[in-house]
């Protein structure tokens, strides 16, 4: 495997891997799954009683910007440095992520974004997740290894990290697209957020692709001529700057990595996301067919 890695890894390769002892210093397999909480899943606890073996947890909400009030927000340099250093990464390491949701990917795609925005371009998503990894009858452990420490150097790409600044300006300049990947109810306005205090809607000028639109009904990413007539239909133009947008800045990365698979060079991402844009904009910035905001946020 190359430097710059394919973005996408198959289960026979992975199982390849796995059975070839090659899990160590040149490569990790990671975890990452998360949830929303009212769906009162526990990752962690799953990961211990069932993972691809070798691997290691990835926890977002342990490797974030814990300073801040909004879930999971980027970390610093050090802090992600330090994080993936403790699992044994360094920066000549090829790093696969999968996680373990019924949707096959889910929160994979936001640390395979993580890695790249740190400047480590060496990273897999495992194409289907544990669901898929599970159907085939591929193994799996509840044993854990706690990796050598190592080193890791983290350089960030702001350029791939947008503000709530941004977006506001973004509006009068429209120098770059803004994607929203939660589902169309959501972003119309018609169906609730999962998050308390938060009305659904839109940021004014955004298009919609929803995450589950870009994967397949086997939970794998769609091949790249679905994906481009997926971003055509929604008249996103792939060679003009794309932002992605969410709820929290998890699902933003399908379509930082369906874009990326279309042979987009990077999708930034508004990493407040819709959770910081809904509390802080102006109720005409709230584009909304049904709840909108009518009133100041409580809490």
């Amino acid at each position: 495997m190359s430097l710059q890695a394919r973005a996408l890894v198959a289960s026979k390769w992975l199982l390849d891997a796995v059975n070839g002892g090659s899990i160590g210093p040149k490569l990790r397999v990671l975890d990452t799954s998360w949830y929303l909480p009212k769906l009162r899943r526990n990752a962690k606890s799953e990961f211990k009683k069932s993972h691809i073996p070798g691997a290691a947890f990835f926890d977002i909400d342990q490797c974030c910007d814990k300073t801040s009030p909004l879930d999971h927000m980027l970390p610093s340099e050090r802090v992600f440095a330090d994080y993936v250093g403790n699992l044994g990464i360094g920066n000549d390491t090829h790093v696969v992520v999968y996680d373990a949701s019924d949707f096959g990917l889910f929160s994979a795609p936001r640390v395979w974004w993580m890695f790249r925005v740190f400047g480590h371009i060496s990273v897999s998503v495992l194409n289907g997740g544990l669901q898929n990894w599970v159907n085939e009858g591929l193994p799996l452990s509840d044993r854990y290894y706690r990796p050598e420490q190592t080193e890791f150097r983290a350089s960030l790409n702001r350029s791939w990290v947008k503000t709530y600044e941004d977006i506001l300006d973004n509006l009068d300049s429209k120098e770059f697209q803004v994607v929203d990947a939660r589902p169309k109810g959501r972003f119309l306005g018609v169906d609730p957020e999962p998050r308390d205090n938060t009305e659904p809607g839109h940021i004014p000028g955004s298009a919609s692709v929803p995450f589950t639109s870009v994967l397949s009904p086997t939970g794998h990413l769609r091949p790249r001529e679905e994906l481009r007539d997926l971003f055509a239909r929604a008249a996103v133009d792939l060679s003009r700057p794309i932002c992605a947008s969410c709820g929290s800045g998890v699902t933003a990365c399908h379509v930082a990595l369906a874009a990326h698979e279309c042979g987009h060079p990077g999708v930034s991402v508004y990493d407040g996301a819709w959770s910081e844009w809904y509390t802080r904009a102006a109720p005409e910035h709230v584009i909304s067919a049904g709840f909108g905001k009518h009133c100041p946020v409580i809490g």
